[in-house]
């Protein structure tokens, strides 16, 4: 059973920036996925890896779109992102060290961070982004 499955309530109404957050989605299935087969010591580092890779390449899109369209409330929404993957880099980093193990707590964080980022604050951008012709 996957841990977030893609709905049209996740939408944000511009093709590319759903893929990419579909793609996220994906990344926290696999790493579910090998946590519930028993395979998360040996896939979690470069699972993890991917998911700061593709989050970092996501955020650097979503925030270039609202750049170039003035949104004005991109500079908070750069600073959440900025506090997710400075997150994310620490929980891997004491990965990588051995000081913890993937497990369902972080799991379940990173599926509720993505949801309610979504749902909340990318909806927040949506009808800006539309009104200037992003789709």
């Amino acid at each position: 059973m996957a841990l977030m499955t893609w709905n049209s309530r996740y939408s944000v109404g511009v093709q590319t920036l759903d893929e990419q957050h579909n793609v996220l989605f994906e990344i926290l299935n696999d790493l579910h996925a090998a946590m519930m087969k028993g395979n998360a010591q040996s896939m979690t580092g470069s699972l993890l890896k991917t998911l700061l890779e593709y989050t970092r390449t996501h955020f650097t899109c979503e925030e270039g779109l609202l750049e170039r369209t003035n949104y004005p409330g991109l500079t908070a929404h750069r600073a959440q992102h900025r506090a997710m993957i400075k997150q994310v880099e620490e929980y891997a980093d004491r990965f990588e060290r051995g000081e913890i193990t993937l497990n369902l707590h972080l799991l379940n964080f990173l599926r509720d961070w993505l949801t309610n980022h979504i749902q909340r604050v990318d909806h927040e951008y949506a009808p800006w982004l539309s009104e200037r012709g992003v789709h």
